[in-house]
């Protein structure tokens, strides 16, 4: 029987709605633990809170904290690891877990968006599915991946759609890599490319994340120009084009060879220097702005993160351009 390490970190997945006021909290012991014993006889589980934490409380430390535990699961022989994360920032945890330990082994982050005493809670099943997905022999080619409302996803596109919905994980532009059916983990498609860093501390954290929009001006790049500021990631309109009234600050920027990685705040799609007009997205790459394919505002300034706390022979450009 093979043997999986289950990381509970916090979340709804282990907290409990409050019958009186229907307010949603952390318990002193997370419930998980317990009720995961249900699930033995699919593998040998053992179980550590590494945190009790709500996902809004959960910063870079904390994703580094888990890839270093997880690099000790692989020595110490585990078959699989199973994280359990609260849903605010799961896809963030599971994408830097993916950039830096993923492909090793099969990595597995759930979650829930309903409490475990709340009626409908999807928390049980969430977690038998990742447990069952942990153990399957071709999970750990597809990198890191989220299991939520019986779909497979990978952590590097998977996104939070809907701020209550059970089905609130979805892949934009590419589908899910697979679905859980009948306790069957079935795939039907992979990543083309899979990237992994070795990142041994995390020095290189100041990267902000600016949304554009009409009108929009240089103010606020102006404001993270600044000595401590190791990047800026901008949610650009459309396939990747900014107003004008933005390019003098965003010129300052690149004059203190700040990076900057553009991604569009368009829901689907990829950012693209299709057009040729002052702040379109043609003039924002010969300016040095780095375009990237498909990731989000969010995953972009993990990725960035990653980058620039490790040794690389290309410059950054060229590894956000890989798909």
């Amino acid at each position: 029987m093979k043997k999986l390490l289950l990381l509970h970190t916090g979340g709804t997945i282990s907290m409990q709605e409050n019958e009186t006021t229907g307010h949603v909290t952390p318990t002193q012991q997370n419930p998980l633990i317990t009720l995961s014993k249900q699930f033995g006889h699919l593998a040998t589980l053992e179980q550590e809170s590494i945190f009790q934490l709500p996902s809004p409380h959960i910063t870079p430390k904390e994703m580094f904290v888990l890839k270093t535990r997880i690099e000790r699961a692989i020595q110490e022989g585990y078959d699989g690891i199973v994280v359990t994360h609260g849903t605010d920032t799961l896809e963030e945890t599971a994408y830097f877990l993916d950039l830096t330990v993923g492909q090793q082994l099969p990595i597995v982050i759930t979650g829930a968006m309903r409490p475990s005493n709340e009626l409908g809670s999807d928390g049980l099943i969430n977690l038998q599915n990742a447990i069952l997905v942990a153990l399957d022999a071709n999970t750990v080619e597809k990198g890191v991946v989220v299991v939520m409302n019986d779909e497979i996803h990978s952590a590097k596109y998977v996104t939070k759609t809907h701020t209550t919905n059970l089905a609130t994980f979805q892949t934009p532009t590419f589908g899910p890599l697979g679905i859980i059916s009948k306790n069957r983990v079935l795939y039907f498609q992979h990543l083309t490319t899979h990237e992994r860093y070795n990142v041994d501390a995390l020095n290189h954290q100041n990267i902000h994340l600016i949304k554009a929009y009409s009108g929009i001006s240089g103010e606020l790049f102006d404001a993270v120009n600044t000595p401590h500021t190791n990047g800026v990631i901008i949610e650009a309109l459309g396939a990747g084009n900014l107003p004008p009234s933005t390019l003098p600050a965003i010129d300052r920027l690149l004059s203190n060879n700040i990076p900057i990685v553009l991604v569009s705040r368009a829901f689907n799609g990829v950012t693209q220097d299709v057009y040729d007009y002052e702040g379109g997205g043609k003039q924002l790459r010969d300016k040095g702005i780095i375009f990237t394919t498909g990731l989000s505002g969010q995953k972009a300034r993990l990725k960035l993160m990653v980058l620039l706390n490790t040794s690389i022979e290309q410059p950054i450009a060229h590894y956000f351009a890989m798909q």
